[in-house]
């Protein structure tokens, strides 16, 4: 890939060069070592170089780099006009992107923290959600709105928390909530493409988790237009019992399944990826194969996506089921101190009691 930067009264020559040579690295053939913040920061560059109306925002992602540098040198190379901070108004930066939207940008935005997006939740919920049925089709709104969320880097009040059920429950948005470095890149891309709002769940403790990865294989699976939308993925076949859990929870699934298999249990984990809109079919197809579910979520369990995927396969798996579904969840509390985390997020211990719980026959 030819990457053309224009060099203007924002962006030094110097700055400009470095950026080219980043992108250049990025654009290696083969299977590279890649964290999943640098997944997500190539998604966006490729997406801005694809698309001139793709633009991101919010705050501190410009001259910062954002709080976890997912938007590391986009300002570098493409200029204030593209890549900008804001002031610190949630609200206001929601509301905009919706004016952006209307008049045919594309516009990406960051909420810097899951807590944060709380004051702009009125905008999304009346106007992103809302925006194409009110208009009866006639207003798009392809706008992403992506999240940091979730727990597992200890941080304090309102910097971590789960907040994936209110934006499910909203009819009009997508949810999508990667976690694997590949399916950051992938889901963000189509993300990005598509022409409905799409609240993009970022697992903070995945930003650096590594995978070798093949960019250029995953840029000519988008370009093909191969989707992961509505497609959940078999992320370890089982046979006894599935696990199933989306985004931070995923990676505590799998270890889980490992430990298991250490004494002879085979478990499926099953990576939701989309919750909106829901792989019903593959989720179910595991289910009805192993007879025994259990599902893994940080968020709380009350009232949560948790509880409606446990609803969705009780009416399709019913009479394959060999005992009741469990959950795995965050506790119905607030979310706690850094010190008292790891009490509260889900654990292999507490799957693994979960499983021992699903009336097996000796």
């Amino acid at each position: 890939m030819t990457v053309t930067t224009t060099v203007n009264g924002n962006v030094s020559a110097a700055t400009a060069s470095a950026a080219a040579s980043a992108a250049a690295t990025a654009d290696a053939t083969g299977p590279q070592s890649l964290t999943m913040a640098k997944a997500l920061n190539t998604a966006m560059a490729d997406a801005m170089r694809a698309d001139s109306s793709v633009l991101v925002f919010g705050e501190d992602v410009g001259m910062l780099g954002g709080v976890f540098r997912i938007t590391d040198g986009l300002m570098a190379e493409f200029g204030e006009q593209r890549c900008f901070d804001t002031p610190l108004a949630e609200s206001g930066i929601v509301g905009m992107a919706v004016g952006m939207a209307i008049n045919g940008m594309r516009p990406v935005i960051e909420m810097q923290f899951d807590a944060f997006a709380y004051p702009a939740f009125e905008q999304i919920v009346s106007h992103v959600a809302k925006m194409h049925n009110r208009t009866k089709g006639k207003l798009k709104m392809p706008m992403v709105i992506r999240v940091p969320y979730a727990g597992g880097i200890g941080g304090v009040e309102h910097h971590c928390d789960s907040s994936e059920s209110y934006y499910a429950h909203t009819a009009g948005l997508k949810v999508y909530t990667p976690a694997t470095v590949a399916d950051g890149y992938r889901m963000l891309r189509e993300a990005i493409d598509s022409d409905d709002p799409v609240m993009f769940m970022e697992p903070k403790k995945l930003y650096w988790s590594k995978d070798q990865v093949d960019l250029g294989a995953l840029r000519a699976e988008h370009d093909a237009g191969t989707s992961t939308e509505g497609r959940a993925a078999v992320a370890r076949p089982g046979t006894d019992a599935t696990l199933i859990a989306y985004g931070p929870s995923v990676p505590t699934a799998l270890a889980a399944a490992a430990a298991a298999a250490e004494e002879g249990r085979s478990l499926e984990v099953i990576d939701v990826r989309t919750l909106v809109p829901f792989d019903d079919e593959t989720v179910c197809a595991s289910v009805r194969k192993t007879g025994r579910a259990v599902v893994i979520a940080e968020a709380h369990g009350f009232a949560s996506v948790s509880s409606e995927i446990v609803a969705r396969v009780q009416e399709r798996a019913f009479h394959y089921l060999a005992a009741p579904i469990l959950r795995v969840t965050g506790f119905d509390v607030p979310f706690p101190s850094p010190k008292l985390e790891h009490y509260y997020l889900p654990s292999v211990d507490r799957i693994l009691d979960a499983v021992d719980d699903l009336q097996w026959e000796d």
